[in-house]
């Protein structure tokens, strides 16, 4: 195979142990969206299932809905499937039939839930700054009211509470928190009983055990996609669970040609980067659409290029390619094309 993603599925559930050390008595809620960054819904979900994992976060309904597809024979009914961009009513309808919890962070959204009935399950969204939707703290204590007005009559059931943090600086991501604690404080008064809180993802959750409450969003870290200018690899215990490898294809003048570019979802912006091979490190690029060059006497036809991928196969990591055009590692992962081959190693029959 001449282009692959390469995803390594024992590493994988190493980080997921990893995660469940940091977290403690916080429920691991395992984010799952864009195809599980890039590397694959489907054995992503079923080997975390077997793992433990009981809550997976999946952003949207297409992504909801695949999840429960995914899940093994009787594991769809215990798992907690949370979609947070829901778009109309018809898609609320969807998402309770398939027993989703919903993210509801505008009053709209709460009426279009609650005209679906049922008990639909609901997390209330508190908007602590980021400004990715949620509500304005000034307009909390009328939506919390309306909502459990709506778990009153039978409609919802509000299961949880939660919200975005901005990451800039700690002092901020305090000041969120705050917001958060209050509004979480205030709907449990108002519904006399607790509501599960979440707010932090993956660097909060390993940073800030203040964050963490009941669940806890990790995405990136499960793949172990570090952050942008933040600690490396080793200092978190993580590794990624994902290596974009290429076949020398041909020889072209004193240059080698390898089968990757922009059309396979690799940003052109990289330019030309150092990639590892099984000869040592080599330039590659700048990227063409759908081949790029390295310029090298000691390659051949079919040697193995690591364009990106784990510590042991030396190279760059996601976020190393990230750092170099001012974004984050996820977004180098999950813009790999979906026609880029997946391969997984370490595949195990469910249990």
């Amino acid at each position: 195979m001449t282009l692959a993603l390469h995803v390594d599925l024992d590493v994988f559930s190493r980080n997921l142990a990893r995660i469940r050390g940091i977290l403690g008595d916080t429920e691991h809620l395992l984010v799952v969206k864009d195809d599980a960054y890039g590397h694959g819904l489907g054995p992503i979900v079923r080997r975390a299932w077997m793992e433990g994992v009981r809550w997976f976060g999946a952003f949207d309904l297409a992504t909801g809905l695949a999840v429960r597809h995914a899940l093994p024979d009787g594991g769809s009914a215990f798992a907690r499937v949370f979609v947070w961009m829901l778009g109309s009513r018809a898609e609320a309808k969807a998402a309770a039939k398939a027993a989703l919890d919903i993210g509801v962070g505008d009053p709209e959204l709460l009426e279009d839930v609650a005209a679906v009935g049922h008990g639909v399950r609901v997390h209330l969204k508190i908007d602590t700054g980021l400004h990715r939707n949620g509500v304005r703290p000034e307009h909390w204590a009328a939506f919390v009211e309306r909502a459990v007005a709506h778990e009153r009559a039978g409609s919802i059931r509000i299961e949880g509470v939660w919200s975005h943090l901005a990451e800039a600086s700690d002092e901020e991501d305090d000041t969120a928190r705050a917001a958060f604690e209050a509004a979480a404080d205030e709907l449990d008064a108002v519904l006399g009983r607790h509501a599960l809180r979440h707010l932090s993802a993956s660097a909060a959750s390993f940073a800030r055990p203040e964050f963490r409450f009941d669940l806890a969003r990790v995405g990136a870290f499960a793949y172990g996609i570090r952050p942008a200018g933040g600690p490396d690899q080793s200092q978190l215990r993580i590794r990624p669970i994902g290596r974009l490898e290429a076949d020398v294809v041909e020889r072209r003048g004193d240059a080698v040609v390898v089968p990757v570019g922009s059309l396979h979802g690799l940003p052109s912006t990289l330019g030309a980067f150092e990639v590892a091979t099984e000869r040592g490190p080599h330039v590659l690029g700048p990227l063409g659409e759908t081949e790029s060059l390295i310029r090298s006497d000691v390659l051949r036809i079919g040697d193995h290029v690591v364009i990106y991928g784990t510590a042991d196969a030396g190279g760059a990591s996601a976020t190393d390619l990230a750092e170099r055009i001012g974004t984050v590692g996820e977004e180098i992962a999950v813009r790999i094309s979906p026609l880029v081959p997946r391969v997984y190693s370490g595949v195990r029959p469910l249990r």
